[in-house]
């Protein structure tokens, strides 16, 4: 139970902070909603920003972490751009409307926590810190690839339905 403890103290305040605004948007995604496509990008630009930190670029002895990172990212890149959420448009004020779901709440919970499960093991234990770094690039990478690809199905998708009513 000291370990917990240990590990929940030393996590800086600014995760849990993330932790909690990620918890209350997928909370507010499960009632239906309308927003300006803007506010519908913040969680993905948190997560793509979240997954690019992570390379590292000059702080690694080899290539490996960063090859994982570009491999997932091209991986879940598509899956991003394929699997859209649906949505409607409200033409006159240009605002997204978009159905309850719980799966907002399981990506954003099921993504922070592989984020911050790789960062205590990384923190804790040197031995498992290399395959760590590799491991934890791939998921960032994933993250940003997927959080791109949705963004991109997302704003093509809103520029066809604005454009049908034009």
């Amino acid at each position: 139970m000291m370990f917990v403890y240990q590990i929940l103290t030393h996590t800086p305040i600014w995760v849990w902070i993330l932790f909690a605004y990620l918890v209350w948007q997928g909370v507010q995604a499960m009632h239906p909603r309308r927003a300006p496509v803007w506010r519908a990008l913040i969680v993905p630009v948190v997560f793509i920003v979240w997954g690019i930190s992570r390379i590292g670029f000059g702080l690694q002895d080899n290539n490996w972490p960063l090859v994982a990172w570009i491999a997932a990212a091209l991986a879940l890149l598509p899956l991003g751009v394929l699997t859209p959420r649906p949505f409607d448009v409200d033409h006159k004020t240009g605002e997204i409307i978009r159905p309850g779901s719980a799966f907002a709440l399981v990506r954003n919970i099921v993504v922070f926590s592989l984020q911050y499960a790789v960062g205590v093991i990384s923190a804790i234990d040197a031995g498992d810190r290399a395959l760590a770094t590799i491991v934890g690039r791939a998921i960032s990478g994933a993250t940003a690839g997927y959080f791109i690809g949705s963004t991109i199905a997302l704003l093509l998708a809103y520029r066809r339905k604005r454009a049908t009513d034009a």
